[in-house]
Parts: structure tokens; sequence; C-alpha cells
């Protein structure tokens, strides 16, 4: 639970630049819902530049992955996280601040994977928890914020 920060000019453009905070909610939960999680018992509004998700998300891995979708889209500057989990953590729930990644210049993956996992043949693990919002291993950007599962 708490804010994550993205950077609000980064990321999928979704807002025409004059919706109201419901029709707001609503583009991003189009934006997260065609990655294919199941939103049925998540919720999301919107304040300002700021998006709350609210419900039950399966595991901490699709939490994580639902509210990086939903931070990067162009104009969201916050993910306020109010979800909960179905499945029970069976380990101590690890830093979440560690879990998220913000693209810089000149990063890659394989760059990115030997900056936090020490390894830079671990990249597929990153894209593999990225997709489908990455689909291609070469087609990151500035300001993008990827989920970066602990190691297994």
């Amino acid at each position: 639970m708490g804010l994550f920060s993205f950077i609000k000019n980064a990321g999928e453009k979704v807002f025409g630049g004059s919706e109201t905070p419901a029709e707001k909610a609503q583009k991003v939960k189009e934006h997260v819902s065609k990655y294919g999680f199941d939103l049925s018992k998540v919720t999301f509004t919107a304040e300002g530049d700021k998006i709350q998700v609210s419900g039950t998300a399966k595991n901490l891995d699709e939490k994580q992955r639902l509210l990086t979708a939903a931070g990067n889209v162009d104009g969201v500057e916050g993910v306020d996280d109010n979800l909960t989990l179905a499945e029970p953590l069976k380990f101590e729930l690890p830093d979440l601040s560690k879990t998220m990644y913000t693209v810089k210049s000149g990063d890659n993956l394989s760059k990115i994977s030997k900056e936090v996992y020490g390894d830079p043949n671990k990249y597929n693990t990153i894209f593999e928890a990225n997709k489908p919002m990455l689909v291609h291993v070469d087609k990151i950007y500035p300001g993008q914020v990827l989920y970066i599962p602990p190691q297994s």
C-alpha cells in the first residue's frame, strides 16, 4: 500500500485533455484491461494527476504488474495502491520500492538486469514480467516504469 510515482509526460497517450475524473479513471481501467488482467474486483478512481487502484488482485506479481500498467499512462504522475491480495503471501513482503524501476536514457534491459540482479543475462526475467506491456526487449523508453520481480 502506498503511492508510486511516475513521470507524468511518459507513457501511452489515452487522455484527450478534457476528461472528468470519472472518465480518466475509466480510460486508465480500459488501458490496463488490454493487458489481460482480471479487473472484476478492482476499481480505479482519479484525482488530478493521480490514479487510485483499490480492490483485490490475484497475487503480488499481478498487483505489481497492474500498478505499473496504470502508471505508464501519459498524464499520470502517481498511482495510489489500495489493493489487497487474494492469495496470501508465502514469504515476507519485499521492499516494494525496489520492485519498480524507472527507465533512464541509455538504458536497455540487459543494463537494468545487471544493475538490479547483478547479471545482465537475466534481462528476460524483466521482459517476461512486463509482458504484454513490453512487446520487444529493445522497446523501452526513458520515463517508463518497469516491474522488477524478486529473484527466484
